[in-house]
């Protein structure tokens, strides 16, 4: 009996080849054969990703700002404290974008329309909290949804995604908590 002929490709490619097509189409950056995932789709996403992590500097920034009252330092501290992480997001993602061949979008005109999240604010701390807290949820939410989209597709970006997961997550329970330490006051 005749074994079956396969015209899948070998699993580990020979170092000539990987030199070979090293050489090819050099432009592209990291963008080279290996690459399974859409780019144009990719860089569409990331800028979405991008203008919600500014919206979300925004907004913890404005709030750590804004925020008064005998209970706010803390608060206060901690909105500062994220605004700070989102922003480090921000920098994560653009160069993400740069790398695929993309130009991050920091047109602020368009910021809004682009982001998951919206920029709300209020006047008291338990608002601004409470208005964190739903932030932090979509983004998980997105987050999660995109870290199962790429896959294996793009797991640099993935993995870059599963990252700022985890700092989001850590976000929305911070706001939880501080939410619940506002109903015991």
């Amino acid at each position: 009996m005749n074994a079956p002929t396969s015209s899948v490709e070998p699993f580990l490619s020979d170092v000539r080849t990987l030199r070979s097509r090293a050489r090819q189409h050099v432009a592209q950056g990291v963008v080279s054969q290996s690459y399974r995932g859409d780019v144009q789709a990719t860089l569409s996403i990331l800028q979405a990703v991008l203008a919600t992590e500014i919206v979300c500097v925004l907004r913890y920034t404005q709030n750590a700002i804004a925020a008064h009252g005998l209970n706010s330092e803390g608060v206060k501290a901690e909105f500062l404290q994220h605004a700070r992480e989102e922003q480090d997001h921000v920098l994560q993602v653009a160069e993400r974008i740069n790398q695929l061949g993309g130009e991050p979008d920091f047109d602020p005109t368009t910021l809004t329309q682009r982001s998951a999240s919206e920029y709300v604010t209020h006047p008291d701390l338990v608002g601004m909290i409470t208005e964190n807290l739903v932030a932090e949820r979509i983004a998980v939410d997105h987050y999660r949804e995109l870290i199962r989209y790429f896959a294996d597709n793009d797991p640099t970006t993935r993995r870059m995604i599963e990252g700022i997961l985890a700092v989001e997550e850590e976000h929305a329970t911070d706001m939880l908590d501080l939410l619940a330490k506002q109903d015991r006051r």
